[in-house]
């Protein structure tokens, strides 16, 4: 048995290349092999997302508070709660993130597939993100 207490690894800023806006990370557990599962918790303040991206083995996300948005290539922009569990399909191009006025938080889990766990890919534009608002109509309560 190993226990990781809270707060005994350090935050740390989501990186520019990946994310657009404030993101915080917090390391949850590593995989050790020969486990291949990794996670942490990831905050977005309002407006931040990640980039496009993939993961081999894919991905599930579970939303802890606040209210986020979350699309796969090709599909709409979809608007995810406290509670949703999202899961991308290996090799799934997606992106991630909080809504424009409402910071989110997710725990991410993901597997390696030889020693890689992630492909980032292009940022997305605020275009891609606004599709959300643009899709709910001016009237809708957001």
């Amino acid at each position: 048995m190993d226990i990781t207490r809270a707060g005994t690894k350090p935050s740390v800023k989501g990186p520019a290349d990946w994310f657009t806006g404030t993101v915080r990370i917090d390391a949850l557990f590593d995989a050790n092999a020969p486990a291949r599962a990794a996670g942490g918790a990831v905050t977005f303040e309002p407006g931040a997302r990640t980039a496009w991206h993939t993961h081999p083995l894919g991905q599930t996300l579970i939303v802890l508070f606040g209210r986020g948005l979350v699309q796969r290539e090709g599909g709409p922009v979809e608007e995810i709660r406290p509670g949703d569990v999202v899961r991308f399909s290996p090799n799934e191009k997606h992106w991630h993130g909080a809504s424009p006025d409402t910071a989110m938080q997710h725990i991410a889990i993901q597997e390696a597939l030889d020693g890689k766990a992630v492909e980032w890919l292009e940022h997305v534009t605020d275009a891609q993100y606004g599709q959300y608002g643009e899709s709910r109509g001016p009237s809708a309560a957001r």
